[in-house]
């Protein structure tokens, strides 16, 4: 076992191709043909051509299209351009109908053609139209579909469920002052006018579950108000979206472009020339609003000025820890970073907006993230959300895959309310607890711990367990394993009674949560905040769909003959160094369809007796952030508070001798701020 622990610690989508061409003959004058017997070769079949436009609002740019047939044949692979729009010219012997997939990053949308010289295209409204022909709700299900059933898609089928899903929406077109278009086929610009207006104007999600697909339809409102409404992809109707319903003013794709490309106009100069405080261009810098000198840089904030920003209690700024709103703008490896895929997700009530977005650095690793901007003259202008403290809650998908006893791996969904576990000068929380009010009324309680980096899941006798995830529902992944995960996972939190996935089902994308915070100096008024989600949880059946990161065989290997009794003992102060042994190879795996993680998390104990006398150590978690490229990190230690004893006390970034770790979680985020997590276990269930 030790000998294996100091092994760890020393050891460091598709193809394209362009369309295919058909082939044809050549005339002539006219000729006596020789005598034959034999009857004339029918003439070759000829090309087609195949175009349309995808969009999610702003145009769907540098896409992969994918074009199948009624045989199963992929006639066509391709991107779409700056604006969206794709064309195929299909080889002779295409047979229709027709199934169009475009995806980029995580997000994938479909659409249909009755005919090979259609127009098709490809939006998240085509993706319900797909979902909705589909046998299971999945769209990509469709395309084997065909193959027995091609009388599936025809122009009346198409037609209907246009038709079906325009009557829905009717009270947002009357809104925007638009007449129901067939949005399969109709022409159509990604500039926010006509169709693409509509598009702006709503966020759709199509979840399958095995069975049928969860649709859900919300509209982005001008008072911030989530107004939406779900259905099942068989079901035989769509619930109309209600009358009432006010839609916001949400700016033209080129307006919200506009401001990303400023930010990587910013992040393009140099560190120098960002900042006044910066000694060279490679390096890092302090600073507030007032060393933010470039005018690209501060023309990004109301006012064109950073100190106008206040979010989660931090204006824009580096300190010599790396906090702060902004703190990249201080430093020298973020030059070069891009912005892109800015999305309006929802309005606050005061008009302001949030925004969805994409990064990418020189590397080509990516991350998204979220910010809020105002309409000021016909530019978007970053504000902040004006709030006192850091505090988020997001859907949450976790496989635990429990090495030594993996009869009892198992799914879970729910919520992680993240909550920083703050501390003052004496390396003491300044939160006494905070309680959480979920979207449906449930009440929540969140308390400080010793090693906890952030606040955890109280239970009403005072204790704190070791988790912030707030469990809808659990299943074991093997369904010959009886019970629930609850009867096994005491640690975990789950709701009592557990929602079904029917339930879960019900959940509205964009929940409002709030989140009051209590001071541990009670002479502090308590602090009220919300925070919305862009996502709901998914249903178990929903997560099971999904592809998740998984561990090497190495190291797989090596952490299950290393922990023979639950735990991995750490016999000399290390840093964690999380890939296959010996020589550091990577240590886990991204299966195609599956997001890359970009966080692992280490949990264990401190040492035997260093908390409390003759009992285990305190519970502690530390984390490392690392690129979407990634598939091996290093965790360095940090301790919490001041009574935090999991680290050496001559290098406080290595692991105190004896301490242990019993969990291993690897996590990525989505654009809607999803959590897709594989945890991995190495203690025991009995």
């Amino acid at each position: 076992m030790k000998r294996q622990l100091s092994c760890i610690a020393g050891a460091t989508l598709l193809v394209l191709g362009g369309c295919g061409g058909g082939g044809g003959g050549s005339g002539g004058g006219f000729f006596l043909p020789p005598a034959s017997t034999s009857e004339p070769s029918p003439p070759p079949a000829a090309s087609t051509t195949l175009t349309g436009v995808a969009a999610t609002g702003a145009p769907f740019a540098n896409a992969y299209i994918t074009v199948i047939d009624a045989t199963g044949t992929t006639v066509c692979n391709t991107e779409t351009d700056a604006t969206g729009v794709y064309g195929c010219t299909l080889p002779a012997g295409t047979q229709a109908p027709l199934t169009v997939r475009a995806s980029r990053d995580d997000q994938v949308f479909y659409s249909a053609a009755a005919s090979t010289s259609d127009v098709a295209n490809v939006t998240p409204l085509t993706t319900v139209v797909v979902s909705r022909l589909s046998p299971n709700g999945n769209p990509a299900s469709l395309v084997g579909a065909l193959q027995s059933k091609p009388e599936a898609v025809t122009t009346k089928t198409l037609s209907d469920q246009v038709a079906a899903l325009n009557a829905a929406l009717q009270p947002v077109l009357d809104s925007l002052g638009l007449t129901p278009a067939n949005l399969l086929s109709d022409a159509m610009v990604a500039d926010g006018t006509g169709q693409d207006k509509l598009l702006d104007s709503l966020s759709v999600t199509a979840r399958p579950d095995g069975t049928a697909a969860n649709i859900e339809i919300t509209v982005k409102t001008a008072d911030g108000t989530p107004a939406s409404i779900r259905f099942r992809s068989d079901d035989a109707s769509i619930p109309a979206i209600d009358a009432s319903v006010k839609v916001a003013d949400v700016p033209a794709p080129d307006v919200v472009a506009d401001l990303f490309k400023r930010l990587t106009d910013c992040y393009g100069l140099p560190l120098t020339q960002r900042v006044s405080t910066a000694s060279d261009d490679a390096g890092t810098a302090v600073g507030g609003p007032a060393q933010v000198v470039a005018s690209a840089c501060r023309g990004l904030f109301l006012g064109d000025d950073p100190s106008t920003f206040y979010s989660n209690g931090a204006t824009v700024g580096r300190s010599a820890t790396n906090t702060g709103a902004f703190a990249s703008l201080f430093r020298g490896g973020a030059t070069g970073l891009q912005w892109d895929q800015g999305n309006v997700e929802f309005f606050r009530a005061n008009g302001d907006m949030v925004l969805s977005y994409r990064t990418k650095d020189a590397q080509g690793n990516t991350a998204f993230e979220t910010l809020g901007a105002r309409k000021v003259d016909g530019k978007l202008k970053l504000v902040g959300n004006g709030y006192a403290y850091r505090a988020t809650v997001q859907p949450y998908e976790q496989q635990r895959d429990l090495l030594n006893t993996p009869a009892f791996s198992n799914y879970g969904t729910g919520y992680d309310v993240v909550i920083p576990n703050l501390t003052d000068s004496n390396g003491n929380p300044i939160f006494q607890k905070a309680v959480v009010t979920a979207p449906w009324g449930t009440q929540l309680t969140f308390l400080p711990s010793v090693g906890y980096s952030t606040l955890r899941f109280g239970r009403p006798n005072g204790t704190v367990t070791g988790s912030s995830v707030y469990r809808l529902r659990g299943e074991y992944v093997s369904a010959s394993t009886g019970g629930n995960p609850s009867d096994k996972e005491s640690s975990l939190t789950y709701a009592e009674p557990q929602y079904t996935d029917a339930q879960i089902a019900g959940l509205t994308n964009q929940g409002v949560w709030s989140i009051e915070f209590f001071h541990a100096d009670t002479a502090k008024a308590n602090v009220t905040q919300t925070t919305r989600t862009l996502s709901r949880a998914l249903t178990i059946g929903e997560l099971r769909q999904h592809p998740l990161a998984r561990l090497s065989d190495g190291l797989r290997d090596f952490l299950k003959s290393g922990s023979p009794n639950g735990y991995l003992l750490v016999d000399t102060p290390i840093w964690l160094n999380f890939s296959t042994p010996p020589d550091g190879q990577d240590g886990w795996v991204v299966p195609e369809g599956a997001l890359p993680p970009t966080q692992l998390s280490v949990y264990g104990n401190a040492p035997y007796g260093s908390t409390t006398a003759g009992q285990n150590g305190a519970g502690f978690n530390d984390s490392a952030t690392f690129p979407s490229g990634a598939r091996k990190a290093v965790v360095y230690c940090s301790a919490q508070t001041a009574s935090d004893k999991h680290c050496d006390s001559t290098d406080a970034t290595r692991y105190a001798k004896n301490s242990t770790f019993n969990t291993f979680q690897l996590l990525a985020t989505n654009k809607k701020q999803m959590e897709f997590s594989t945890s991995i276990g190495v203690y025991k269930l009995q």
